[in-house]
């Protein structure tokens, strides 16, 4: 039976992936008056700001590894193979680029144009906008094989060409024309770079040279030396200083002042592999640089001497990470040791969150190294092969314990200082060809429980790190190599697992050995979830058993795994158990009904995995990979059907977090598309939306005879002694003539004339032919326009008495009941409504299909206020869950 994926992890994120080996590039964006660096990430590229190196975004991902980046002030250009993308606002394709034959190595972004080179010797300037070729320039590899391009400042039109051969060229590619040829120094040129002087730019070359060369005068001004290889990066400094700082395959950067012409300072390990680029902010004593030890790092000059030191950087592992778990109780830090002998923390809420705790090192007095001569990675402690932490006593001395390849020893490492303890814990009179291989922290913080591969389990005091004992007495606990170790709650029971086939049950207090299980094969590694008891064994025959540590009886067993099984977690219920293997699948078992509920395979095989304590997020760490992965648990956001897997399903590959193509096959257009978020009218047929009136035109419509009297005069206005010699207007943005006024007969009459009696406002005449059309937009749109009093006068004309008659007042209801039906305008309407009621209410009852509709609109009122109340009510109460959960 084949499978659908996982049914209850989806990949969310990668953690502590920030650069490769692909040079970054910068950006400076002059609304923000901000730096940013990007750097690729396998498929994608991330953007960070350099103020904070806090993440920006990430790109949608590509159809294939990204080969090199440029960027210029609007856009970002990756190349992916022979494939040239285009991003906006450094995430979308808005162009893609197709031409090239073979992948291309090079970008150069000059204006409206793009040029690009690839391995084949093909140079091509694209134009931006349309995407069509511009020039085409074809190179003979053999003879000038472009491996560095730089436009010259000021050269208009310009492009100057790098070969691996160690000649260069200066192009036009306006005109198509060669303008030079440089014979070059007998050396392949890597790195092409502007200096701040016009005309003179820095070349590096493959053997290690640096040459600042005259490009107008052909002429080299001096020359420089790295000992350290090919020159991998050049960068000048802008902010005053003439230096130039060049890169090297070994890690190392080299400062060379251009007026004394020698080395100034150097920066020894500033990166564990190739310096992939370094390049300076304009006008500022800060150098960014990046390299695929994963590493991006930006460096201030304010040293004496001129050196410089770190700001700050993003860093994670340089080499795979083998272990990990979450650390706390939050579910917010996860721990990873990796084959680079780092152990570091990585926050799932923040990068800024994120710990390293460092490498490892022999405690050593500076006396003996000097005197031994040791070196700097001769110090170092091998990769962590395992460890343990426990957050109830950090706090007070140290909460991790971890296991080194090929040591007996074990270090302890302090997580709110991070750094590595001042404890080395080993066993006394041990074999010197024993290494410690298991190890557990006890749940109270206070012991730390270590085997060897000698059959030894030790127990250590972490305050102290003085030993305390060793299960057996003064013999083995086992006869073979010790493959797990566990406590429980209570530090009652310790449970010791070996490759003698046996799981010894022991008293921790008394370190004596009550019972033991002998098993079907010999147990890989061990874990236990102390809340419900279930002790959890991965065999080496590729099976799986539970022992319940009350009974002291196997009571699931679990087959299925193709391969060794790496690592194993329980959700924090304890209902299920995660493992992972070497046949690249990660499954979830059911322990009550002993099944396998969910399976799915990924590209690389899984060596570590972590469910977090509150079950949001499970973390798996795969082979040659860097990062830390994150999958979501699906459960937790909805109902997820959970079905027993038939014995022959086979699982469906996921993509792993970060790594998704989804899309890279999409039709883009240059156009951009607007930021801004278009709200919609109505957002569902239960919810209302609210008119965003003031509150002055629906509010007060109750209180206008309220409002009339305290805005009554004490005097009424006295009239001018002479009347204007120009013609009156009425006050206004339109100037509009006064009427003449009334003679005091006329004002004194109470005869109406017929004009005044058969004339209705616009209201009136939108409000009469909405009836026949059953659209009230035009009568609603004209109401949002007046004012509380001429409401008020607009709603009194509606019956007889004012000028209008029955049908006009049905009509008002049947506007009041759609804008009810619709959801909107929903204070508008109850404000209408009210008043409309105050003023007609006495003519209303007395129309029996006026009243027949207030009927219809008063069961609708009634079913509207019920769903308000009912959300009122659920999100009360979740605010009050909440805020208990809180206290």
């Amino acid at each position: 039976m084949s499978g659908g994926g996982s049914s209850l992890f989806s990949g969310f994120r990668i953690l502590g992936h920030y650069s490769n080996h692909v040079p970054h590039a910068l950006r400076y964006h002059l609304k923000h008056r901000e730096s940013y660096v990007v750097t690729a990430v396998g498929r994608s590229f991330h953007t960070f700001n350099v103020n904070r190196l806090g993440i920006v975004a990430v790109s949608n991902s590509l159809s294939d590894d990204i080969t090199c980046l440029a960027a210029d002030r609007m856009l970002v250009f990756a190349a992916a193979g022979r494939l040239i993308s285009a991003f906006a606002r450094n995430k979308e394709v808005v162009m893609r680029y197709h031409g090239h034959k073979q992948e291309v190595r090079l970008l150069l972004p000059l204006g409206d144009q793009l040029i690009s080179a690839d391995g084949g010797g093909d140079v091509i300037v694209w134009d931006v906008q349309g995407g069509d070729v511009y020039l085409r320039l074809q190179f003979d590899p053999a003879t000038f094989d472009p491996s560095a391009m730089m436009h010259p400042s000021t050269y208009l039109n310009k492009v100057l060409l790098g070969s691996s051969q160690g000649a260069l060229q200066l192009w036009n590619i306006k005109t198509s024309k060669l303008l030079f040829t440089f014979a070059g120094w007998s050396a392949g040129v890597t790195v092409l770079q502007q200096s701040p002087a016009v005309d003179v730019v820095g070349v590096g070359t493959a053997t290690g040279r640096i040459i600042i060369h005259n490009i107008r005068l052909d002429e080299t001004l001096m020359s420089f030396t790295q000992d350290w290889g090919p020159i991998s990066s050049l960068a000048f400094r802008t902010d005053g200083p003439p230096i130039v700082a060049s890169g090297s395959p070994q890690g190392h950067i080299a400062f060379w002042d251009l007026e004394r012409r020698q080395l100034v300072t150097q920066q020894r390990h500033a990166h564990r592999t190739a310096v992939a680029a370094a390049t300076f902010l304009h006008g500022e004593p800060l150098l960014v640089t990046n390299g695929a030890d994963n590493a991006i790092k930006v460096w201030i000059f304010d040293q004496e001497g001129g050196g410089a030191r770190l700001l700050r950087s993003r860093q994670g592992h340089s080499a795979p990470p083998t272990t990990i778990h979450h650390h706390g109780n939050d579910g917010k830090n996860i721990l990873s040791a990796g084959q680079d002998g780092t152990l570091q923390s990585f926050s799932t809420v923040h990068e800024r969150f994120n710990k390293n705790l460092g490498h490892g090192s022999i405690n050593k007095k500076k006396e003996q190294k000097k005197k031994k001569g040791l070196s700097y990675e001769e110090l170092r402690l091998p990769a962590i092969t395992a460890f343990s932490s426990a957050v109830t006593r950090q706090s007070d001395w140290d909460g991790i314990v971890a296991c080194h390849g090929g040591r007996l020893a074990t270090t302890t490492w302090n997580y709110q200082r991070c750094t590595m303890g001042a404890h080395h814990l080993q066993p006394p009179g041990s074999r010197r060809d024993a290494i410690a291989t298991a190890v557990e922290i006890t749940s109270c913080g206070n012991f730390a429980v270590i085997g060897s591969s000698c059959g030894r389990v030790d127990v250590y005091n972490l305050q102290s790190g003085l030993h305390r004992g060793c299960y057996g007495g003064d013999e083995k606990a086992h006869k073979g190599t010790i493959r797990g170790v566990a406590t429980d709650t209570l530090n009652q029971l310790t449970f010791t697992s070996g490759s003698d086939w046996l799981l010894k049950f022991w008293r921790f207090k008394t370190r004596k050995q009550e019972e033991e299980l002998k098993l079907n094969a010999a147990p890989a590694s061990m874990m236990l979830h102390r809340d419900s008891g279930m002790l959890a064994l991965a065999l080496d025959d590729f099976t799986l058993v539970v022992v319940d540590i009350e009974t002291r009886r196997v009571v699931r067993r679990f087959a299925g795994h193709h391969g060794n099984i790496n690592s194993m977690t329980f959700s924090p219920d304890g209902r299920w158990l995660v493992t992972v293997a070497m046949d690249c699948t990660v499954r979830t078992w059911d322990l009550p009904s002993g099944c396998l509920i969910d399976c799915f395979l990924v590209a690389t095989a899984p060596v570590g995995v972590s469910l977090s304590p509150t079950g949001d997020f499970l973390a798996t760490a795969h082979v040659d990979s860097l990062g830390v992965y994150l999958w979501t648990n699906k459960s937790l956001c909805g109902p997820v059907g959970l079905r027993p897997l038939p014995a022959d399903y086979q699982p469906a590959v996921e993509m792993l977090p970060g790594f998704t193509a989804d899309d890279a096959d999409q039709e883009v257009t240059v156009e951009e598309a607007d930021d801004a978020y278009q709200s919609a009218e109505q957002l569902g047929a239960e919810l209302v939306t609210l008119s965003l009136q003031p509150e002055s035109r629906w509010k007060s419509l109750l209180h206008l005879d309220n409002i009339k009297k305290r805005n009554k005069p004490a005097a009424p206005p006295a009239a001018p002694t002479a009347a204007p010699f120009f013609l009156p207007t009425v006050a206004g943005l339109t100037p509009q003539f006064t009427l003449p006024a009334a003679t005091e007969q006329e004002t004194q009459s109470k005869l109406l004339s017929w004009g005044s009696m058969c004339q209705r406002s616009e209201f009136s005449s939108a409000l009469e032919a909405a009836l026949q059309s059953r659209s009230f937009d035009r009568p609603l749109r004209l109401l949002k326009d007046c004012g509380p009093a001429a409401l008020s006068v607009e709603l009194t004309c509606l019956s007889s008495e004012g000028g209008g008659d029955s049908s006009l007042l049905l009509a008002f209801i049947h506007m009041i009941d759609s804008m009810l039906a619709s959801g909107r305008d929903f204070d508008l309407a109850h404000g209408y409504l009210a008043l409309f009621l105050k003023l007609h209410i006495r003519s209303l009852s007395q129309d029996t299909v006026a009243m027949a509709a207030l009927l219809r609109l008063s069961s609708r009122l009634e079913a509207g206020w019920a769903e308000l109340r009912a959300s009122f009510d659920q999100s009360l109460c979740l605010l009050s869950y909440t805020k208990s959960a809180l206290l």
